[in-house]
């Protein structure tokens, strides 16, 4: 049996830690497993160095950043190496180069391209536990990347595609839960989830996966599990799987904060200038969501959307750039904004849910900016302030 197993870096945060992985890794191999380790930098190593980039720099190079950034998961990769090795078990650490991961984009912002795995497949049939650096690969020219937010959750779930192969995702809970813990203390625990619904949970705003991960194992069939790194309680399956969706009509909450709110108003009519500015957005990268227009009776527009806060500065410079040359239209980015979100494949046969939650907002004094669907999730625009009241009227609610 071969398995893929990701530490995330709560899981590696000191030597301790390290050494217990360790010994649920010894008595694997000795079962006769084929262990791949995919580790992420130690407990917040990768913040520190952003800070120490932002301190040398107002502006880093993207390039210069990503060959620090790539330094957190060595330092990980070759300790975990080393506490097996002193254990008597035959490892080796690999970089995402010598992983063979193949990347292609934007540095900080790269995707997995392909993954050649021979020399991990050399090292399997030798009898060694690889322990693979997350989050990081090589681009066409030869230069170190990185994969952006949960880049090592992505880079286990392409490896155990690679390898056809489980993948299982260790972090600090024991699995996935209707609502985060953190909000929620009564959050129901979920034995399994479908990939729809996880993916969609995590662009959502659900921290304990990583949206693209979700896709490749999709994609390929992967099966994972979450669970957590140092309790020996049962996690939660990501996989296919027909549930019955009579059952409920939401299986979750996510909270998506840090966002902003963009609104251009007096925009002319003209389709033209709406398409020149998610053009120049898509330029820098810049995701957007939750877009709405609506006609004034001038017979100008005023556009809306959602954007991640931390990219504030690089939108604004982006949109005065467009908003200077319309006479008229004026640019206003608010903060201090979030989104909740319900998800549930019992939507799609399942009508009421968007009737049940306006009566709750309403009736507690929850007002929103912006509201949108899918077939399986609807999302809430609202202020941060709302937030625990808003999370807990849905959770007692829909029982999450």
């Amino acid at each position: 049996m071969r398995t893929v197993l990701k530490f995330g870096g709560s899981s590696v945060a000191d030597l301790d830690r390290m050494k217990r992985i360790a010994e649920k890794l010894k008595r694997r191999r000795k079962e006769g497993e084929e262990i791949v380790v995919v580790v992420s930098a130690m407990g917040k190593t990768t913040n520190q160095l952003l800070s120490m980039a932002r301190e040398a720099s107002e502006n880093p190079s993207k390039r210069e950043v990503d060959m620090m950034l790539a330094t957190g998961e060595q330092v990980s990769i070759a300790l975990l190496t080393m506490i097996l090795q002193e254990k008597g078990l035959q490892a080796v650490s690999l970089t995402g180069y010598q992983a063979g991961i193949l990347t292609e984009g934007m540095h900080t912002k790269n995707k997995i391209r392909d993954i050649d795995p021979k020399n991990i497949e050399k090292y399997l049939s030798e009898g060694y536990i690889v322990v693979v650096a997350g989050f990081q690969g090589y681009n066409e020219n030869g230069e170190i990347t990185t994969l952006g937010r949960g880049g090592s959750d992505t880079t286990a779930v392409a490896l155990a595609a690679k390898l056809h192969c489980h993948c299982e995702i260790y972090t600090d809970v024991d699995g996935i839960y209707g609502v985060d813990p953190r909000l929620y203390p009564k959050a129901r625990h979920m034995d399994s989830i479908t990939y729809e619904e996880m993916k969609e949970m995590a662009f959502l705003g659900a921290k304990v996966m990583e949206p693209r991960s979700v896709d490749i194992a999709q994609n390929y069939g992967v099966v994972i599990y979450v669970g957590s790194a140092h309790e020996d309680r049962r996690g939660t399956y990501i996989q296919e799987g027909e549930r019955n969706v009579e059952e409920r009509s939401i299986t979750g909450l996510s909270v998506l904060e840090n966002i902003m709110m963009v609104t251009i108003s007096r925009l002319p009519e003209a389709g033209t200038h709406t398409a020149d500015i998610f053009r120049k957005l898509a330029e820098e990268e810049i995701i957007v969501d939750m877009i709405s227009q609506t006609p004034m009776p001038d017979g100008s527009v005023t556009l809306s959307f959602t954007a991640s806060a931390e990219d504030r500065k690089l939108m604004e410079s982006v949109l005065h750039d467009v908003v200077d040359q319309l006479s008229g239209a004026a640019l206003t980015t608010t903060t201090e904004m979030l989104k909740v979100s319900v998800v549930g494949s019992g939507m799609r046969t399942q009508s009421g849910v968007a009737a049940r939650i306006f009566t709750l907002f309403a009736e507690n004094g929850i007002t929103f900016k912006q509201v949108s669907t899918s077939e399986i999730s609807i999302s809430y625009t609202m202020e941060k302030a709302h937030k625990e009241k808003a999370v807990a009227l849905i959770a007692d609610a829909f029982s999450l």
